[in-house]
């Protein structure tokens, strides 16, 4: 975990500005960002487990605000992972084409470097913030919610956040969103759920992609499957080719299920507290 290599400190920048850890909230307070390398290199082990339980634990705090302001204004919120070159952003893309002039949607793009992912989102008129990283190999709650304030969703609105491509630290870090969805191209092996399990056993699902390439390939689909229910036997699974249109339907319908949820939800709260009031 990135906890022990100390990457990304102070590197981080939204939207290009470069966020070092202190920030005013809009009570005036001033607060710093506990970064991940915020520790000395050689400590004993017993140090380093308290500083990672310390940046975990933070990170929960500000994942449960983020997840009350998602469930107040019933936002679906997904948190999708892989590793680079499975087709994230083109299945961004390909899902923002369905469901266009239906839900309102914002995206939250993480990468190291570049906007060039959020400019894409952007080209397909739906609102986009860019997080770059620097050398930091993973979005955290803290990161999402100073995002939030910039994109300013809609209400009864779907969130897709793409985190940095890395199967490895973003399993660990609570964005508070609904769903992780790991997206694992069919180029990359059968194997991915074995060699990163934390990263689907922390996923709900697991989308397969490029599935048109398969005849040239040697994929074996029904054990990376089997692969994922060893390590997570709750996975759901869905088989997508993001550039030909393959499963994207059964891909939107998940996802309107879940938006469906996260709306009811959020009127059902609102109509119990207009009762108590």
């Amino acid at each position: 975990m990135c906890t022990t290599c100390g990457c990304g400190e102070g590197e981080t920048r939204i939207e290009g500005h470069a966020h070092d850890g202190w920030h005013r909230h809009a009570d005036g307070t001033l607060h710093r960002h506990a970064h991940h390398g915020d520790h000395a290199h050689g400590e004993a082990a017993t140090r380093r487990l308290r500083v990672e339980q310390d940046l975990l634990a933070a990170n929960e705090a500000h994942a449960a605000r983020n997840r009350a302001r998602f469930a107040q204004q019933g936002i679906f919120a997904l948190n999708l992972l892989s590793s680079p070159g499975s087709g994230k952003t083109a299945l961004l893309c390909r899902t923002i084409d369905a469901l266009q002039g239906h839900v309102a949607v914002g995206v939250i793009e993480g990468d190291q470097q570049t906007s060039r992912d959020a400019e894409r989102i952007r080209a397909t008129g739906v609102p986009a913030v860019q997080v770059n990283t620097g050398k930091g190999c993973h979005l955290d709650a803290h990161m999402v919610a100073h995002a939030l304030e910039r994109l300013d969703p809609e209400p009864g609105s779907l969130l897709l956040i793409e985190n940095v491509g890395n199967l490895v630290c973003p399993a660990a870090f609570d964005l508070g969103e609904a769903h992780k969805v790991v997206v694992l191209s069919i180029t990359e092996g059968e194997d991915k759920p074995l060699k990163y399990p934390d990263m689907f056993a922390a996923a709900d699902l697991m989308v397969l992609n490029k599935i048109d390439l398969a005849p040239h390939l040697s994929f074996d689909e029904a054990a990376c499957i089997g692969f994922a229910h060893r390590v997570n036997p709750q996975i759901q699974v869905l088989r997508t080719s993001a550039t030909r249109g393959d499963g994207i339907d059964a891909w939107v319908e998940w996802i309107v299920a879940g938006l469906q949820a996260a709306q009811h939800a959020s009127q059902a709260a609102q109509g119990r507290r207009e009762v108590a009031a």
